[in-house]
């Protein structure tokens, strides 16, 4: 591996959706400022999270996989991670959306909301002294309460594509912590985590992961839905 790997993960994790995001049956480039402003606003928040967690030693780079380039105390590829999977998430939520219709009561989706909230700040207070897992748990179950509250119509189709996304997720994440590689690219402060992984991913990043494509699709949607009412 060469000091490109996490740069060529990022890039390859791009480059599909980016091309199709020019076919016309799907026009995604259209929907441009939706997007890029759901990646900033997204990004910034989740950037000064993991800068904060780099300092703090709950992760940290490996430096024969960087170019090494950095912004603060974040490498370039890091930052770029916020670009690139937010958007390639968005792409595939927004084409798959097109295709799944779940079909479920008013009351089922309160049910299923309620007790996913449940168990995971049940599971932030078990592991209070653990920093990524209670920040992981409790910010995705803030998220998902809210929607709640907001009686977002969307959330089932999105439990349904973000388990789709999963795929490439292992993939993706796999490679950063460490599967086929000798060293991981991100690695992980026992300290921080539970300790459960998923071959070599942390189960708490299947919870952040979730945290950061709902939070992208849902400004997303948000402002796509707003500029769509004012044409």
């Amino acid at each position: 591996m060469t000091p490109y790997t996490y740069l060529l993960i990022d890039f390859f994790s791009l480059i599909v959706p980016l091309l199709f995001s020019f076919h016309p049956k799907i026009l995604f480039y259209k929907q441009w400022r939706a997007i890029l402003a759901a990646i900033v606003i997204t990004g910034i928040f989740y950037t000064l999270w993991d800068s904060w967690f780099t300092h703090l030693g709950v992760w940290g780079f490996t430096p024969r996989y960087l170019t090494g380039l950095h912004l603060g105390n974040l490498p370039v590829e890091e930052i770029l991670f916020f670009v690139c999977i937010p958007y390639s998430c968005v792409f595939t939520f927004e084409c798959l959306s097109r295709i799944t219709s779940p079909a479920y009561s008013y009351s089922t989706i309160k049910f299923i909301n309620y007790s996913f909230v449940g168990i995971l700040l049940i599971l932030s207070f078990v592991f209070y002294n653990k920093p990524y897992t209670v920040t992981a748990f409790s910010i995705l179950a803030l998220m998902i309460l809210i929607a709640t509250f907001r009686n977002i119509q969307w959330l089932p189709k999105f439990y349904i594509i973000y388990g789709v996304l999963l795929v490439p997720f292992l993939i993706v994440n796999g490679l950063l912590t460490g599967t086929c590689l000798s060293k991981p690219v991100v690695w992980y402060n026992p300290d921080g985590i539970i300790g459960l992984r998923i071959l070599t991913i942390p189960v708490e990043d299947i919870f952040y992961g979730m945290g950061l494509v709902l939070a992208n699709v849902w400004i997303y949607l948000s402002i796509k839905s707003r500029n769509e009412t004012a044409n």
